[in-house]
């Protein structure tokens, strides 16, 4: 949560969506901008242009795909001066840390999956050219030649393509279980053996063109897995971006810029404005009021001072601190919140995917067939040849294809989907478990409300207090100077001149106004009295009576639309805040929300969760401070928003990248179309196997019919799996 103001995202009315462009550096890129709203090739003009209007930039080059622009920029420009100028254009950005975005384009599993499965198609394409001969009645020693020829092919393509699947079975047989690999491979295994046997044995049929687009369709559906898991890794990493770990330490009276990494209790630390602590420490010097809303909730900033203790994470709002080190690392005051995280993770680990729960009953149901029909024949027939042929033909036929290709496809379309409508899925099973939740669980502060404090009697000021309150707003950065000023730009008020201004950290800003000395801050500093439990302040000039300014935390952009969405949706509702009770009833009533609670601790919301799911819910939570750090882990799916820190972004499934929450509804309604979509692969599967197994076991089907079994199956279930993408708004 921040309290920093930036507009909105601006939109590009009538612009179409650009196609996906490749990454490309610029050789000499210093800084590294995540752009989560852009999304045309009107906004990419734009960003270009605002960045390379700006003193000191070389160069900027958008990427549409990953949402980022690389900047090559001389070493006096800040990320932060960059960032405030696209805000000022209309764009969110934020600054990437390009250490932690080096192994982004450079994970090899895709592509090795991606070169396996070229090989197996190749291959597959060259034998069945050599099967139509057979099929269409070539016999005798043309027949066996075009085998051995196939023979020659598929071992080695098979040898260098199956190998994920053979290793992955290896592994399970070893542990003593079964997984979907093991049917897999014992049908490659089996299909080539008795192949080559009856090649040897001059025999009819052969299935290596069989084996090869088996191979082939699972590997399609692996490399899809691996697409997806890709994007989640790829997502992390910039999340992870986001927080750049970067301090400034004092060393012989002047601020040095240092990794967080590299500091150690005792150290000397400046802590600007704006900024967060890094550390535990006692500040030594400096007054400031600092929010703690990421840890607790509370939207009141509180005063600090020398001697006053200050807990990582914490934001310093108004004058620079100096911090000595008391904890850091792994020892600071988070680490009880990281050990509530780990035990709640654990439990999420626990969960079964739907495709593992299909993998149970497969394995075992394909082997024990398989035996089955090979005990049959070799009792009937008395053939060994005949027996193995047809258990080779049922373990070729019964779907492995359908099943592995029945959850990554759908997946992989749910998420791109969701993609771009600025949801980022992190985690394999979140769909699933996101279509599975009936009860919806909101932090207030930075989730349901964007932290920004508005001013709400505004119009009450008289023209001149108006004009006074601009102008010595204007001599602070703090949040509800930020808010007078955004109060005003509609209406400035009349002219007045500003002299001596001055800030005084904790209290307010005061000057002449008019040749008048004048006071804008804390009530108690001013001279006024504080009416009602909310966020204000007083304004007086000269000798006239201090006026008081009232201000409310502004909702989320989408924040009642989402509401009154899963209200709709027959979803439970709730909020859990650790800010004051006036304060979270007031959000509460504005939403519509029935059911909250104030004044909540982190280990109490993590409780709250608990309790609901030994009731039977699962609950969906969606908060953003380090205070909900333990309940977004301890749910059944969890969202933040990418503006969170990264404890919180780290806990969560999905992330969401743009300022409006309304995307979260869609989310849960394609999550449940890409279950059903899940669902119906898997009968789609079932109602193949009732047609084509006892084909098989019959003795009837051929390697042509296995071959074409397969493929349609495979391209049935993966032409349904694009039905979620193709609805999207």
């Amino acid at each position: 949560m921040s309290y920093a103001g930036q507009p909105a995202a601006m939109g590009c009315p009538g612009c179409v969506a650009a196609p996906d462009t490749p990454e490309i550096v610029l050789p000499d890129a210093r800084l590294i901008l995540s752009l989560p709203t852009i999304h045309c090739q009107a906004c990419i003009a734009r960003v270009e242009e605002a960045l390379n209007a700006h003193p000191g930039v070389n160069g900027a080059r958008v990427n549409l795909t990953r949402k980022r622009v690389m900047i090559d920029a001389d070493r006096d420009v800040t990320a932060e001066e960059l960032a405030g100028r696209l805000r000022a254009a209309g764009f969110e950005a934020w600054e990437l840390d390009p250490a932690a975005l080096q192994d982004t384009l450079t994970g090899s599993t895709g592509r090795d999956l991606l070169m396996r499965m070229a090989v197996a198609g190749f291959a597959a394409m060259n034998v069945m050219l050599l099967s139509v001969a057979v099929w269409s009645g070539a016999t005798d020693a043309t027949r066996d030649l075009f085998h051995w020829i196939s023979a020659a092919i598929t071992l080695p393509a098979l040898g260098f393509s199956a190998q994920p699947f053979f290793r992955n079975a290896w592994s399970a047989l070893r542990a003593g279980r079964l997984n979907m690999d093991v049917p897999i491979s014992l049908a490659i295994a089996l299909a080539v053996a008795t192949s080559l046997w009856e090649t040897w044995l001059s025999g009819e049929h052969a299935y290596f063109d069989a084996a090869l687009t088996l191979t082939f369709f699972l590997l399609a559906g692996r490399w899809l897995e691996a697409r997806a898991r890709s994007a989640a890794r790829s997502a992390a990493e910039e999340l992870t971006a986001l927080e750049v770990p970067r301090a400034w330490k004092m060393e012989g009276g002047e601020a040095v810029q240092v990794a967080v990494a590299e500091l150690s209790p005792g150290d000397a630390l400046l802590i600007r404005p704006g900024a967060r602590a890094p550390v535990d420490g006692r500040i030594t010097a400096g007054v400031s009021e600092v929010d703690r809303s990421a840890l607790t909730g509370e939207t009141l900033p509180e005063v600090r001072s020398p001697g006053h203790h200050m807990s990582a994470g914490e934001l310093n709002l108004t004058g620079p601190l100096t911090v000595v080190a008391t904890a850091v690392g792994s020892d600071t005051s988070l680490n009880r919140l990281a050990a509530l995280v780990a035990v709640a993770e654990s439990g999420r680990s626990r969960y079964t995917s739907l495709a593992d729960r299909a993998a149970r009953l497969y394995a075992p149901g394909v082997h024990i067939l398989a035996a089955l029909s090979f005990a049959g024949w070799l009792v009937w027939s008395g053939d060994m040849r005949v027996a193995a042929n047809i258990a080779a033909a049922v373990l070729i036929i019964t779907c492995p294809c359908a099943l592995g290709l029945a959850v990554p496809a759908v997946t992989t379309a749910a998420s791109g989907r969701l993609f771009s409508r600025g949801l980022l899925i992190k985690n394999a099973t979140a769909l699933e478990r996101l279509a599975e939740a009936d009860t919806v669980v909101f932090d207030k502060t930075g989730t349901l409300t964007s932290g920004n404090p508005v001013l709400t009697n505004w119009s009450s000021l008289s023209e001149r207090e108006k004009a006074a309150a601009v102008l010595l707003a204007r001599g602070s950065s703090h949040p509800l100077s930020l808010a007078v000023i955004a109060a005003a730009e509609a209406n400035p008020g009349q002219s007045l001149s500003a002299e001596d201004l001055r800030e005084v950290p904790g209290y307010g800003t005061e000057g002449l106004i008019g040749g008048e000395p004048a006071r804008l801050g804390r009530p108690d500093w001013v001279g006024a009295e504080a009416k009602g439990d909310g966020l204000c302040s007083a304004l007086q000039v000269g000798d006239a009576p201090a006026a008081l300014l009232t201000f409310e935390d502004s909702l989320r952009p989408g924040a009642e639309e989402l509401v009154k969405r899963l209200l709709s949706m027959g979803l439970e509702v709730a909020l859990l805040s650790g800010d004051r009770s006036e304060v979270a009833g007031r959000t509460a009533a504005a939403l519509g929300i029935s059911s909250w609670r104030a004044g909540v601790l982190p280990e109490e919301k993590a409780q709250y969760i608990r309790d609901l799911r030994d009731r039977g819910h699962r609950v969906l939570m969606v908060g953003d401070g380090l205070n909900d750090t333990a309940a977004l882990a301890e749910a059944h799916v969890s969202v933040s928003p990418a503006q969170a820190l990264d404890a919180a972004r780290a806990a969560s499934d999905i992330v969401l990248l743009g300022q409006d929450l309304s995307p979260v509804a869609e989310a849960i309604e394609t999550a449940g179309q890409a279950t059903r979509r899940i669902r119906e692969n898997f009968r789609i599967a079932t109602v193949y196997n009732v047609v084509a197994v006892p084909l098989a076991v019959a003795g009837m089907a051929t390697p042509l019919i296995a071959a074409l079994a397969m493929s349609l199956s495979s391209l049935t279930v993966s032409v349904n799996a694009l039905r979620v993408a193709g609805r999207r708004k």
